[in-house]
């Protein structure tokens, strides 16, 4: 691993952008200035705002906005990896039916299919200390 960086946030979707820049910032000089790299580097960009926005939206929908959302981003040689912790009720993505093409729902329903879209790996399981960690993952 090269780098291992966490930022702490509260969930509110005004820090959005400021989530993203820290994630542009510490991903600028690893990735590398390939069309794919930087490709993969834009769709992660998008699988953090859509992860993030989700633990904002869903995950703390009943929780003040003072709630903690905890992100690491971990650069390592071929891959990064982002962790979101939210702190809401446990979720099962597995129940949900991916959209049909062309496909339109009232309320969303897409944010799970865009993230595995946009990873090579996506993992939201229930943790020890009872907080819930999105893993996106990729290989660049």
């Amino acid at each position: 691993m090269l780098k291992l960086e966490r930022l702490k946030v509260k969930s509110d979707l005004t820090v959005q952008a400021q989530v993203q820049k820290w994630f542009e910032k510490l991903c600028r000089n690893h990735i590398s200035t390939r069309d794919s790299s930087q490709r993969q580097f834009h769709r992660l960009n998008l699988a953090l705002a859509e992860g993030f926005s989700n633990a904002v939206r869903h995950a703390h929908q009943e929780l003040p906005s003072e709630t903690i959302i905890e992100i690491e981003l971990a650069l390592c040689d071929e891959r990064i990896e982002i962790r979101i912790w939210d702190q809401g009720k446990p979720f099962n993505p597995d129940i949900l039916e991916e959209p049909l093409p062309g496909e339109l729902r009232e309320g969303g329903g897409y944010g799970w299919y865009l993230l595995r879209r946009a990873a090579d790996r996506v993992v939201y399981e229930r943790c020890q200390d009872g907080r819930n960690c999105l893993l996106i993952s990729s290989n660049i």
